[in-house]
């Protein structure tokens, strides 16, 4: 199956709190293949770092503060985003890959603020029309392997899963994000066939 991988950043996790940044990159399971030069980045535009301050979790502020303001400084407004994102789904390079079909979705926790604020954002019908109403969840997968016992249970941490795979440290910026997700995904298909056969 080929899937694009994504993540967001925003300003938090709350209804109204904004995507600064978000990146994608397709790849496939069968190949075990993320094809880099496919790859999208955006910094979607937000209001000034001071201006969001007294409003953001504790744990943005410590972690998202630079991230915040190169939103501000350098992102896109939304409606530029939404167009060069539609731009790059109807790219002749993305209609090959995926063979003019709807494209399936892949992340990790999408149900949290990936999917609402993404539909929120760009409309119910771009996502109908850009991709499959079908979705693959890396945590979902997470939990089914913890359930059949084939990885332990604190992999449903993401960091904890990505140390348990000997990935290193969460990144949280998008693109970077995006791609260990999928690496992840792919690890985890090896580890189970590996089991399978053994």
């Amino acid at each position: 199956m080929r899937y694009l991988s994504f993540d967001i950043e925003a300003t938090g996790l709350r209804e109204k709190d904004l995507i600064i940044e978000f990146a994608c990159i397709p790849f496939d399971s069968h190949t075990k293949i993320l094809e880099e030069g496919m790859s999208k980045h955006f910094y979607v535009q937000c209001p000034s770092f001071q201006s969001l301050r007294d409003d953001l979790d504790p744990w943005v502020v410590e972690h998202n503060e630079g991230l915040i303001r190169k939103a501000h400084k350098d992102g896109v407004t939304l409606e530029v985003f939404k167009e060069q994102l539609e731009n790059y789904l109807t790219s002749s390079m993305m209609k090959e890959y995926f063979q003019n079909k709807r494209i399936t979705l892949f992340g990790k926790s999408m149900n949290a603020i990936d999917l609402p604020f993404l539909n929120r954002d760009l409309g119910w019908e771009f996502m109908r029309k850009h991709f499959n109403h079908r979705v693959l969840d890396l945590t979902c997968i997470t939990y089914g392997l913890i359930d059949m016992k084939t990885i332990p249970p604190e992999c449903e941490s993401g960091s904890e899963l990505m140390k348990y795979l000997g990935m290193g440290q969460v990144a949280h910026t998008a693109l970077e994000d995006a791609r260990n997700t999928a690496l992840m995904y792919l690890k985890l298909l090896r580890k189970v066939a590996q089991q399978n056969n053994s």
